[in-house]
């Protein structure tokens, strides 16, 4: 019984992780209109919508749950810096990777089973942002999910 349970979970965990790269991914562009927000994200990862985030723009999450992505503009009401904006929203100390320039900040890091990663990128008064969440344990499948989304993030 316990060789059973044990061979449902191993072949559970290795299906669950192989999900994000085992078929061919389709990617659409998001375009936020009020903004001129734009990303691209893969539409047959994160198939179901799941709410709005402040200011602008549309939640995504896959449709097991496992992995969400926020696509957002915001004012900058403060018109701070990228590096006074993330100070202000008060990142964990234990950030695992962050990257602060004078356009953009990208952060990421780990709380409890998941990876978390931010990008905002800010023109004029606005803040456009890509919020990821994913399953730590498929890490490594996500890296050129989240690079693309990442790198294609565009302001108005």
């Amino acid at each position: 019984m316990k060789r059973t349970v044990l061979a449902i979970a191993i072949s559970t965990a290795a299906w669950s992780a192989s999900t994000v790269s085992a078929q061919p991914i389709r990617w659409t562009t998001y375009t936020i209109p009020q903004t001129g927000t734009s990303v691209d994200f893969p539409s047959s990862i994160f198939t179901e919508a799941a709410g709005q985030p402040d200011g602008y723009g549309q939640r995504f999450r896959t449709a097991d749950g496992r992995a969400d992505l926020t696509i957002q503009a915001a004012p900058n009401i403060g018109n701070d810096s990228p590096a006074a904006f993330l100070s202000k929203k008060g990142p964990p100390a234990r950030i695992q990777y962050k990257r602060v320039t004078p356009r953009f900040f990208a952060v990421s890091s780990y709380k409890g089973n998941k990876v978390w990663y931010d990008r905002c990128n800010f023109s004029g008064r606005l803040v456009h942002c890509v919020l990821i969440n994913y399953p730590a344990r498929e890490e490594h499948d996500w890296d050129d999910i989240v690079t693309r989304i990442s790198l294609s993030l565009r302001g108005g």
